[in-house]
């Protein structure tokens, strides 16, 4: 093939093993890789249409994930795995290449997510709590929130 770049092949997992103690899913892939990423992590960046929306802009802030299990995962196919969380979400398909990307980002993916709970004016590391919620916005023509 003249003048085309091929792309490296997607490492295939070799070992999946979910923690629910500890709440971690450790992941080990045939290049060597391996991560081990929190349930809370993988919830926040489901790549469902609930949590990333239908396009740039529309992704859907995730709040009260910090004790989220993983109470099923069940695999779709050669290429990806699909967990059920304990707070009932079950529609994101994690690819291989997904839990590879969330692992080997996981730092940075991980302050994006505590910056955009900042910035939706949780403090600290609070948002992240059980019952934690977005504040909800005003309703269109009533300036003091209630119902008229």
């Amino acid at each position: 093939m003249t003048g085309s770049k091929q792309s490296a092949p997607t490492p295939q997992p070799t070992a999946l093993t979910v923690h629910s103690k500890s709440r971690l899913l450790d992941v080990a892939f045939d290049d060597g890789a391996a991560f081990s990423l929190p349930f809370e992590l993988l919830r926040v960046y489901s790549p469902s249409a609930e949590v990333r929306g239908h396009g740039q802009g529309q992704e859907v802030l995730q709040v009260g994930k910090r004790e989220v299990g993983v109470t099923a995962l069940e695999p779709v196919g050669n290429y990806a795995v699909q967990p059920t969380f304990s707070d009932g979400h079950n529609t994101g398909l994690y690819s291989w290449d997904y839990l590879y990307k969330l692992g080997a980002q996981q730092e940075q993916l991980w302050q994006d997510y505590l910056n955009r709970l900042h910035a939706a004016g949780f403090a600290g590391d609070s948002g992240r709590e059980a019952g934690a919620a977005l504040p909800a916005k005003p309703a269109a023509g009533h300036a003091c929130g209630h119902k008229h």
